[in-house]
């Protein structure tokens, strides 16, 4: 219906969507994002293996009112696919956000909304980063992170 690739109108069934405004380097960004959003959606067991259950989702979390920053963590059945998903909804970016995590070691961030392949500024966490043993959320370990602005990330715990 467009929103796959940023189609500026709102989709109207008795016309054809725009997809002249992929020659735009905005709108191939989006669709690249939406590819590779789809992409590790299907590819990562802890988005999806565990969506009717509670024992699949939990908050990290969701009251950064301040900062306009939620974030969760997506488990599948085994206990190594955690997957971190961090929405910095302001158009501030956030440096050293520190976030808690239930375990140490290294967490890759495997998609950035902000990434310039999607036109976004190119912040982020060059790739991922290691957790500190520093209790914070009411879990053991920390990320600290830097959030893009208007973002959206995900980091896989990689024990």
């Amino acid at each position: 219906m467009g929103g796959e690739f940023g189609q500026w109108r709102e989709w109207v069934h008795d016309e054809s969507l725009e997809w002249h405004t992929l020659e735009y380097p905005f709108h191939k960004g989006i669709q690249l994002w939406v590819k590779d959003l789809n992409h590790l959606y299907r590819t990562e067991h802890a988005l999806y293996e565990l969506d009717f259950s509670f024992e699949g989702y939990e908050w990290i979390d969701f009251r950064d009112s301040e900062n306009s920053v939620i974030s969760f963590i997506r488990k599948g059945k085994y206990t190594n696919d955690i997957i971190l998903v961090v929405c910095n909804l302001t158009p501030a970016p956030r440096f050293n956000y520190q976030l808690g995590v239930p375990r140490g070691g290294s967490w890759k961030e495997v998609l950035n909304s902000d990434s310039v392949f999607y036109g976004g500024s190119g912040l982020g966490n060059s790739g991922g980063l290691e957790a500190n043993h520093v209790s914070s959320h009411g879990r053991p370990y920390s990320l600290f992170l830097t959030l893009p602005p208007l973002s959206v990330l995900f980091l896989k715990s990689e024990i």
